[in-house]
């Protein structure tokens, strides 16, 4: 008989993220952030080389995530950047919580983000 594994489920909103080292960003004269991805690997360089693929990808933040952005610094959760979030955009920014977690999910996935043990 095989043993079960525990998971201990945390919430995900008290998760706390970090920008990801070596990726690179900058932020325009209305405050927009753009993040730049430099696409390695031999599959990129191929695509490079046949495709005329770049070599540097810029994925342009909104005014949302460009308001994040700068905030992830590893030292306040999802919940405490929610009510960052609230205070500068009110109801424009709801539902504030799904949109949050749907965005990090998405930074996550892309490897954009780490995140930070917390006790």
């Amino acid at each position: 008989m095989r043993k079960k594994k525990t998971v201990i489920a945390k919430n995900y909103l008290l998760r706390v993220p970090a920008r990801a080292e070596g990726l690179s960003w900058s932020t325009d004269t209305q405050g927009l952030v753009t993040l730049e991805v430099e696409n390695t690997g031999w599959v990129n360089r191929l695509a490079q080389i046949c495709f005329g693929r770049p070599r540097v990808s810029y994925i342009h933040l909104d005014a949302h995530g460009s308001f994040i952005w700068p905030l992830l610094d590893g030292k306040e959760s999802i919940l405490q950047l929610a009510q960052r979030v609230e205070e500068r955009f009110g109801e424009e920014a709801h539902p504030l919580h799904e949109r949050l977690a749907r965005y990090f999910q998405i930074l996550d996935s892309y490897h954009f983000i780490r995140w930070i043990e917390t006790p």
